[in-house]
């Protein structure tokens, strides 16, 4: 009986299609193509705008994350990178390349080729970095491992690439989850960079201990972290404050790095991830001292200690940095007997929409010997840099920069610098790298304390104009 109910359904349905394929062979064939490329064109079109939303709607939620992670981020600026596992970390295949370079040609316009004022001791670019530095890169590769116990290995080598000579930076290897009871406390030995937090918009490390040795870090103690190390300087590393460097503060290896120590060596520690109500806090303590292969007359100790207060808010990042050193400056590797040393500064970013954003600093840096005080100086710099991002890709940005170098014998020095810089991106935002950056930077200095001290009467005036275009990137 059913069957004989569903007949009449299917007698229809096979009408239908019989007096479909009549009608369709009164069409010609032309108007068959033309009907067939239709509807493969309106299909095309919905798959493309199905493709289309999906793009937008990623990219939108990468944006998106992105700004989330920048707005939470504690550190203005990333130090930089270690390879410093966590004990869940999945192991990637292979190896992986990392590291960060900036190449390109400036063209000098004018008396300086990069605009600094004389006896700053508070960064290669104290009076901006945007258009005012140098060439050069850092190249490492590293490779993870994971024993059977669960315990993670990861070896690390980098060379660098600042000068005429290639140098060996990083040769480590450390482990983490090794302890049952602390799985985070990451165990290293070898050469590494070492206890160099940096500050970006004056490429300033106001701390800098790079060197051979062995420590621990994130050591958890109650829900505190703790990195404690002893480390030395690599032989022939010369820890000599020199005058004609790009930035006479940082400890430079001239002639290539050896083996060997030196003889100057420093227990450097570091307490963090401290919570004081909305503030995140560091500190900083650290300790130099010398072997017998120094002349024991040349040997000295030194100490400095850091604090670090940062705050995150729902548009901003602040940070105030304050560190203090006796017989010593940003490094108890370097020491001279009788200085003291006081740094203090003030920077952040602040984001007034997605696409507009502004970063910062203020700096003060006081050097006094009292041993030998004809150098005594205080540094005063101010730092501004407005960026607006056109989409995605292009972004227009635009630093000025101040800086006094105040002696009490003899005057002062000053300066100011101004650069214009039209830039290419992976991404939007300024932690986004690689990087095409086209730039021209205008400035004016007056060193006239340093040409009073040399006994010169030639003009202390210098005038920069400079034209230039780089690659900068990290990865």
């Amino acid at each position: 009986m059913k069957i004989f109910n569903q007949l009449p359904v299917t007698l229809a349905v096979m009408a239908a299609l019989c007096s479909g394929s009549v009608v369709a062979q009164e069409f010609t064939q032309e108007q068959i193509d033309a009907i067939v490329a239709k509807a493969v064109d309106k299909a095309l079109a919905e798959r493309q705008a199905k493709i289309d939303h999906a793009v937008d709607k990623a990219l939108t939620e990468r944006q998106a994350k992105a700004d989330k992670a920048m707005a939470k981020k504690a550190d203005v600026i990333t130090e930089p990178q270690t390879t410093a596992q966590s004990p869940d970390m999945a192991i990637p295949f292979g190896v992986q390349f990392t590291g960060y370079a900036r190449y390109g040609a400036q063209f000098q316009g004018g008396d300086q080729k990069f605009v600094g004022v004389d006896g700053s001791y508070n960064g290669a670019s104290a009076i901006g970095r945007l258009g005012n530095e140098g060439n050069g890169g850092e190249f490492q590769l590293s490779k993870a491992f994971k024993s059977n116990s669960g315990a993670i290995w990861d070896v690390n080598v980098m060379i660098d690439h600042w000068g005429d000579e290639v140098n060996l930076k990083k040769a480590y290897a450390g482990v983490t989850n090794l302890f049952e009871s602390n799985p985070n406390a990451y165990l290293w030995a070898g050469r590494d960079f070492h206890q160099r937090p940096q500050q970006g918009i004056n490429d300033y490390f106001w701390m800098n201990h790079d060197g051979q040795g062995a420590g621990v870090k994130n050591f958890d103690i109650g829900g505190v972290k703790f990195d404690v190390a002893t480390v030395a300087a690599v032989e022939s590393c010369d820890p000599q404050v020199l005058s004609d460097e790009a930035n006479p503060s940082r400890i430079t290896c001239t002639g290539g790095s050896g083996t060997g120590d030196k003889g100057n060596y420093a227990v450097t520690s570091k307490i963090h991830g401290m919570k004081v109500g909305p503030l995140d806090l560091e500190l900083y303590a650290n300790y130099g001292f010398d072997s017998k292969a120094v002349e024991s007359e040349e040997r000295l100790k030194a100490w400095q200690g850091g604090v670090v207060v940062s705050h995150t808010g729902e548009n901003s990042v602040n940070k105030v940095i304050t560190r203090y050193s006796n017989n010593a400056d940003n490094s108890v590797f370097n020491k001279t007997d009788e200085l003291t040393a006081i740094y203090a500064s003030f920077e952040g970013n602040y984001k007034f929409t997605r696409q507009a954003q502004v970063e910062y600093l203020l700096a003060f840096h006081d050097y006094s010997n009292n041993a030998d005080s004809s150098d005594d100086r205080r540094n005063y710099g101010a730092i501004v840099r407005p960026m607006y991002w056109w989409n995605d890709v292009h972004s227009t940005w635009l630093e000025a920069g101040y800086q006094r170098v105040d002696y009490d014998q003899g005057g002062d020095n000053h300066g100011w610098k101004l650069t214009l810089s039209q830039n290419v991106s992976i991404a939007m935002g300024p932690e986004f790298r690689p990087m095409l950056r086209f730039y021209v930077t205008g400035g004016e200095v007056d060193n006239k304390r340093t040409a009073r001290i040399n006994g010169s009467d030639d003009n202390t005036q210098l005038d920069s104009f400079n034209v230039g275009a780089m690659w900068e990137a990290w990865f």
